[in-house]
């Protein structure tokens, strides 16, 4: 298990620096195995390094994809996040965060039709909408227009990638990636839409 202060949703994209010699233990472990991955965790309380952090218990699979050492110990590494992971007990950090986790996939008895999949979008072009507006005013460039092409066809996985394009804080992210299933999802992510949309438009007054 990795933990770290952000949280990786199935589909993004995590870029790593390892250097601490825990981790470098663990990425040597990872890269013998056929599918070399890990588990991502956010930190409910402490810190990165060290050690002594309270974890999470739902947590992202990471695959690595792309491994490079650049000397003195160091690695880089590209990972691509997978399956959604439940812990179901903490294991001792020696020698260095493990679990015993296992694949938690969403429930899917309920189901997302096309138009609340519309009102989603379009209520995300409103928002870069506003960031750009308030871009504008404060002087600097307005992000790129949202994406919504090639999106995943299963709707967990299209709102995992949606919500990868809304600026919204780790423990919103954290309340995404533990919804049970489409429909519990579509909610934590609109909830944290409006939130991120109220503040744009309050700095906007």
């Amino acid at each position: 298990m990795f933990p770290l202060g952000s949280v990786l949703l199935p589909g993004e994209r995590l870029p790593l620096h390892i250097f601490e010699p825990r981790y470098q233990l663990m990425l040597k472990d990872c890269m013998e195995k056929e599918d070399p991955s890990f588990g991502v965790v956010l930190i409910a309380r402490g810190k990165e390094s060290g050690g002594g952090d309270v974890r999470h218990d739902v947590a992202t699979l990471a695959h690595i994809v792309a491994h490079t050492d650049i000397g003195d110990g160091r690695h880089l590494v590209e990972c691509v996040g997978g399956e959604r992971i439940r812990v179901d007990a903490w294991l001792e950090d020696d020698p260095y965060p493990r679990a015993d986790a296992r694949i938690w996939p969403d429930d899917e008895s309920a189901s997302i039709d096309e138009p609340q999949f519309g009102t989603l979008e379009k209520k995300i072009r409103e928002l870069y909408r506003l960031i750009g507006e308030l871009a504008v005013a404060e002087g600097s460039t307005p992000p790129p227009e949202p994406a919504f092409s090639a999106l995943p066809a299963a709707a967990g996985e299209r709102l995992f990638t949606l919500a990868t394009q809304i600026p919204m804080g780790q423990s919103d992210r954290q309340e995404v990636l533990e919804a049970s299933g489409p429909s519990q999802r579509l909610g934590a992510i609109a909830d944290a839409l409006d939130g991120v949309t109220d503040i744009v438009r309050f700095r906007l007054q």
